[in-house]
């Protein structure tokens, strides 16, 4: 309880800091590019109108508002694996100002979710844009749709403190997480229903902490239900497990880091 309570002293303390942190994230990102954060918004659209082309001959009469379904899963995936993505090589790209000057460590990698938070927003944007051009209904319960982006953050945090303490000391890690993300990305069902899949593989797909933040996230988005207590407990706990074992893989490696950055 003391090591929560000074973690949550030097968030307090560094805050400014972390946003000062986020806003060098989206200006090194959208650094010379002539439309600039208007991508967050466009990156999606375009994004979903490429995948709906290709998969709507094959799923499109399996899944109604199949552009909705395409995209309300699709941003949600891409906030988890975004973060995650960045903040791996957090600690390192930050090697030289972490020797000069005392700065709390984790927030390079939470600065990192924090960004992909944002343009996560922007992408939630455009999936407003989609339902109302494609005719989807607005349904009242989406206004909870925060509550599982603060179940899948929970867990993206810790998650991204996890590889980017270990990057650190494994940097094939880095190489070997985009090869994760694309199986990832195949194992939980952004583009294709999840009633093609054969019972005996179902177990897969319930070990997946992506399955069920997206398909509590277009429940409420497409269905209009709230999801009920066992899937709030659910995926409340699987973001708080992911985050203790991040908090204590970066807290037990961190004092190691300034050998090896």
């Amino acid at each position: 309880m003391n090591k929560l309570n000074v973690i949550l002293r030097g968030f307090f303390k560094y805050r400014n800091l972390l946003m000062e942190l986020v806003i060098r994230d989206i200006k090194t990102r959208y650094r010379r590019s002539v439309l600039g954060l208007l991508w967050t918004l466009l990156n999606p659209l375009l994004t979903m109108i490429v995948m709906t082309i290709v998969f709507s001959a094959l799923f499109r009469t399996q899944i109604e508002h199949f552009p909705v379904y395409l995209l309300s899963g699709s941003i949600l995936f891409t906030l988890n694996i975004e973060a995650t993505n960045t903040a791996l090589t957090s600690i390192i790209g930050n090697g030289s100002l972490i020797k000069k000057v005392y700065i709390p460590k984790y927030l390079f990698p939470l600065s990192r979710v924090v960004s992909s938070l944002v343009n996560f927003c922007f992408a939630f944007l455009a999936l407003l844009i989609v339902m109302a051009v494609t005719g989807a209904p607005f349904q009242l319960s989406m206004l909870l749709a925060i509550v599982p982006v603060f179940y899948l953050v929970l867990f993206t945090t810790g998650l991204s403190l996890a590889l980017s303490a270990l990057t650190v000391f494994f940097r094939d890690i880095a190489h070997l997480y985009s090869v994760f993300a694309l199986l990832w990305t195949y194992l939980t069902p952004i583009f294709y229903p999840i009633t093609i899949i054969p019972e005996r593989y179902m177990v897969l797909f319930e070990w997946n902490p992506m399955f069920h933040y997206v398909n509590y996230f277009r429940k409420l988005i497409l269905e209009g239900t709230v999801p009920g207590l066992t899937e709030n407990l659910l995926c409340l706990s699987i973001g708080i497990m992911a985050l203790a074992i991040g908090l204590v893989t970066f807290y037990r490696t961190q004092d190691r880091f300034i050998l090896h950055i």
